[in-house]
């Protein structure tokens, strides 16, 4: 089930990473007889965000707008920043290409949040644990991230971290756990939620995400993931 549209969020796919470890690019690998790029994009549209797809490495104009890596060579975070110059949409949305497995009413619920709360930064937890994507990042953190790259540093999460405090905030994480026991958030195909955050960097984790995905096929109840 497709959420309401959101007109002042943009939504991008990171697809320019080298898939060293797959050894071919991932964007296009099949997953359940789609590539990886289409169940990606369909995850945001889901999510109720029309999607353009950011630094892309492989031909994949034919999937969607691609936003060209206007710094090419320094990871994600370049990525991010060519997209985050190229929208007027107060938020962006950012989800990479090789987590195919993760629900759209997470991202629905991250970006409820954060317009809420005005948070610069919005992303999940799991057991404790911060996980850098799916990011919600408000449009203004754009100087910091650029700030980050000029000095060389290309992590992610760490780029966040300085973007958030630039807003004088800390990055707001969301324990999946809590908005699931608490009934705000389910997996329509009945996903444990660690499975979510399976990345599909290698031959192997391509394996286990659809075996997930066959295995949980015909035991899915069709329950919809809720968000208030």
């Amino acid at each position: 089930m497709r959420s309401h549209s959101h007109p002042d969020v943009a939504g991008f796919v990171l697809a320019g990473g080298q898939s060293t470890r797959m050894g071919r690019d991932k964007a296009l690998l099949p997953l359940a007889g789609r590539p990886l790029i289409l169940h990606a994009m369909s995850i945001l549209r889901d999510a109720g965000l029309e999607p353009a797809i950011a630094g892309a490495s492989a031909p994949v104009a034919e999937f969607g707008p691609v936003v060209a890596d206007s710094r090419p060579g320094e990871g994600p975070l370049g990525g991010i920043c060519a997209a985050l110059a190229s929208t007027s949409a107060g938020y962006a949305v950012f989800l990479p290409v090789d987590l195919p497995l993760l629900p759209a009413p997470l991202i629905a619920y991250l970006v409820h949040l954060a317009s809420v709360a005005a948070h610069a930064v919005t992303i999940p937890s799991i057991g404790g644990v911060a996980q850098t994507f799916p990011a919600v990042l408000e449009r203004g953190v754009l100087p910091a991230l650029h700030s980050e790259l000029d000095a060389g540093r290309r992590g992610c999460l760490l780029g966040f971290q300085a973007a958030a405090a630039s807003f004088r905030q800390s990055v707001s994480r969301t324990p999946v756990e809590l908005l699931i026991q608490a009934g705000q958030l389910a997996d329509p195909r009945n996903l444990p939620a660690m499975w979510w955050f399976l990345n599909v960097n290698t031959p192997q984790e391509l394996e286990r995400a659809e075996s997930s995905l066959n295995s949980r096929s015909l035991g899915a109840s069709g329950t919809a993931g809720r968000v208030i």
